[in-house]
């Protein structure tokens, strides 16, 4: 039976209709990225409030220039990294703590954040803080998340989700200044000299980035351990009036950045392909620590919230100091940078040169 025009006209722009949802159903799956995030205080969102733990940042003033101008769990006056991160790559929200209980049902499509803040390299540092969610278990909680991600949408996607997510990975900081150097005479300190100290580190680095890479991901960004010498914690404990960096804390960085870099080329290069990328992160705190005023700072050795010599003793609470613009100020705390700071940074890993960002930046591996 023959069909009338009008009825075929119809027939037609039902079917190009489709065909154009179908279409922009499947780049919308292509563009929308998850964002996974492992390491400690510098990259916690929050998970470290779900647990007895004296490492936490759940009270006042820490988040008061967060959009809710409340305390989130994040060591910072509002954003950290990997909000920025998340917010720059087009992510409607940042990946929720795992421990949350509202990441549940569609929310795991975005991702989740295993970051727990005190934790190292090594099983043994942060001891002191009690209960925190060592590397292992994040990777056992990673694997757990797929678990769960399975029965919402099925293996074969969840398989698709992460291999094309995003992932970064900030740890290391932690097992000089809360480990090798916690005390005088610490026990790894003892064990190891600093060069065979920064050796062990790196030999267990490369097991995590190993198993992180077995568990099916595809882009990592792995942050060296920055300006560790620097924060206004070590300038307090030095004792020294002139604000100069820790000399022994700059050495360590200095040894274990130019290692890790190795590592990850030689990782990348067994694979064969850039699934690991580089962060500078010393090189690119180092530009606004040394001349602070040029990037629009008025101290970089005085930390916004503390208390003691450089607002660097103690925690951060409502009896510190408190500057009035955090704004003018690189540290918020005694070891973590402003909101400010963290901009620059993630600037930094998005477009920045092979000066910081190596084989190429976020964006260029992102395009790919």
């Amino acid at each position: 039976m023959m069909i009338s025009t009008r009825k075929f006209e119809l027939l037609v722009i039902a079917y190009v209709s489709l065909f154009l949802v179908l279409v922009m159903s499947s780049l919308t799956m292509v563009e929308a990225r998850a964002f996974f995030v492992f390491g400690d205080s510098l990259v916690d969102s929050g998970n470290n409030n779900y647990l007895v733990t004296t490492a936490r940042a759940d009270s006042p003033p820490y988040g008061i220039d967060f959009p809710t101008r409340r305390p989130t769990g994040r060591f910072s006056n509002g954003l950290n990294i990997p909000d920025l991160i998340s917010e720059a790559i087009g992510n409607e929200e940042p990946p929720l703590p795992y421990l949350s209980p509202e990441l549940r049902g569609r929310r795991l499509l975005n991702g989740a954040n295993f970051a727990s803040a005190g934790i190292g390299i090594l099983n043994d540092t942060g001891f002191q803080f009690i209960n925190i969610i060592r590397m292992y278990q994040q990777l056992d909680y990673f694997q757990q998340y797929q678990q769960r991600v399975s029965r919402l949408i099925g293996k074969p996607q969840t398989q698709r989700l992460v291999s094309q997510a995003l992932v970064l990975i900030t740890v290391g900081g932690n097992d000089f200044v809360n480990n090798y150097f916690l005390f005088p005479y610490s026990a790894r300190s003892r064990q190891f000299s600093l060069p065979d100290y920064v050796r062990l580190l790196i030999s267990e680095y490369k097991k995590i980035l190993l198993r992180l890479n077995s568990l099916g991901v595809g882009r990592v960004l792995v942050t060296g351990a920055g300006p560790l010498g620097c924060a206004p914690a070590e300038l307090a404990r030095s004792g020294t009036s002139n604000g100069r960096c820790s000399a022994e804390l700059q050495r360590a960085a200095s040894l274990y950045d130019p290692q890790l870099l190795q590592m990850i080329n030689a990782l990348n290069k067994k694979i064969g392909r850039n699934v690991f990328i580089a962060a500078n992160t010393n090189q690119m705190q180092e530009d606004f620590l040394s001349t602070p005023r040029r990037y629009g700072f008025i101290t970089s050795k005085v930390a916004c919230c503390g208390q003691g010599p450089y607002n660097g003793m103690g925690l951060c609470t409502v009896l510190s100091n408190l500057c009035p613009n955090r704004e003018l100020y690189v540290f918020w705390d005694a070891f973590h940078p402003t909101e400010k700071a963290n901009r620059m940074i993630v600037r930094h890993i998005l477009t920045g040169t092979t000066k910081y960002m190596n084989p190429m930046n976020l964006s260029s591996a992102l395009a790919l």
